[in-house]
């Protein structure tokens, strides 16, 4: 039997990779920073000023996630039954902003420099600073990166990333300062305009995958699949549908769906296969099946087989209409119940209003109920 690693110890494990990670990131970068900062200062140019501004920033930025993983990281109570885990979305939100705050001023003070020009002095103990930055700038964002991917840490994965692009601006400030040495040509405003403006882009696009996350978007294609075929590689599973993923917070997923079971299953028998799916599904992905809904499933005459297929026909037959599931039919009682998930290119009411209307006229005397499903998952 393999060993099951309880949430609490997976989340204090991802905790402590994100912490010890973050410090590794904020010593760097100050340290980064400062001999910046002095080569800025002696050889008077704003772009080396600017990129130890962006390191900074950085350093800051590692600050935050740490203690938005801590909150993060507090245990369930009453009034929050659910866990802190969405704080992390709302450190994240503050680093884009530092970000996108560190970017605008820098290129105020850009500008001021290209209107003002004052004429860099490098050395070749600024260029040697510079060129090692470039050099750590790399090895630290590939591993920050490679550490939020193994923990599913977007604040890391997105720090990897910036520390790599802030690779790519310190070259550039490196490339400015040798055309300087080699044809006194002075590039750095203008270099730092661009820094800037890069800086400003990546706190912008911080922002909005953020606010994605807080609002809400479409679960994994790959995670949606996954779970549908675990539910459906039991036997007694017809179908499975309506597949909602609640995210509160990373590596804290919880899901509802519903199963299409035969009319024929006892209520023991759907609980005991309930919980056996539950266990799979959490097992195989950590997502915990906090609801499982069931449709019932016609198995008994030929009769409600030929009617199912027909409504099936008429139905998807509208372009809109992308999947008909919970059909159940009692031809004694001419009661009809069935699901429709409707596309987002038509309004609800108005799609239930079609299928209601093309039903009544197939199927007089039938007392027709149809459900309108949101096309949540893949």
């Amino acid at each position: 039997m393999n060993d099951i690693i309880s949430p609490i110890e997976t989340t204090t494990n991802r905790d402590r990779i994100i912490i010890r990670t973050s410090i590794i990131g904020i010593l760097t970068n100050v340290l980064l920073a400062a001999f910046k900062a002095a080569v800025g200062l002696m050889s008077n140019s704003i772009a080396v000023i600017l990129d130890a501004v962006n390191n900074l920033s950085d350093a800051l930025s590692s600050i935050i996630t740490i203690v938005g993983t801590k909150l993060a990281g507090k245990l369930p109570d009453k009034e929050h039954p659910l866990g802190y885990g969405r704080i992390e979305y709302l450190s994240a939100l503050t680093v884009a902003g530092i970000v996108l705050y560190a970017g605008i001023t820098s290129a105020v003070e850009s500008v001021k420099k290209i209107i003002y020009p004052e004429e860099p002095v490098y050395g070749m103990v600024a260029l040697v600073i510079i060129a090692t930055a470039v050099i750590v700038k790399i090895v630290l964002g590939k591993y920050v990166k490679t550490q939020g991917e193994k923990v599913n840490s977007g604040s890391l994965v997105a720090s990897g990333a910036d520390a790599m692009f802030d690779a790519v601006l310190s070259f550039s400030v490196l490339v400015s300062a040798i055309i300087f040495l080699t044809t006194s040509i002075s590039l750095e405003a203008y270099v730092g305009a661009v820094i800037s403006g890069f800086i400003i882009k990546s706190g912008i696009d911080m922002i909005r995958d953020t606010v994605d996350e807080i609002i809400g978007k479409r679960a994994d294609k790959k995670i949606s699949r996954q779970i549908k075929e675990i539910l459906t590689s039991e036997p007694e599973v017809r179908g499975a549908y309506d597949l909602v993923l609640y995210n509160y917070g990373p590596n804290k997923d919880l899901a509802s769906v519903h199963i299409e079971l035969p009319d024929t299953m006892s209520v023991k028998d759907v609980d005991t296969l309930t919980r056996k799916v539950e266990t799979k599904v959490y097992e195989q992905t950590g997502i915990i099946l906090a609801g499982v809904g069931v449709y019932s499933c016609n198995t008994e005459d030929n009769e409600t087989a030929k009617i199912q297929h027909d409504v099936r026909e008429r139905i998807t037959a509208y372009d809109w209409a992308l999947q008909i599931h919970g059909f159940y039919v009692d031809t004694a009682s001419k009661d009809m119940r069935f699901d429709v998930v409707m596309s987002f290119d038509i309004n609800p009411k108005k799609g239930l209003h079609i299928l209601y209307e093309e039903m009544n006229q197939a199927y007089p005397d039938y007392t027709v109920h149809i459900v309108s499903d949101v096309d949540v998952s893949d």
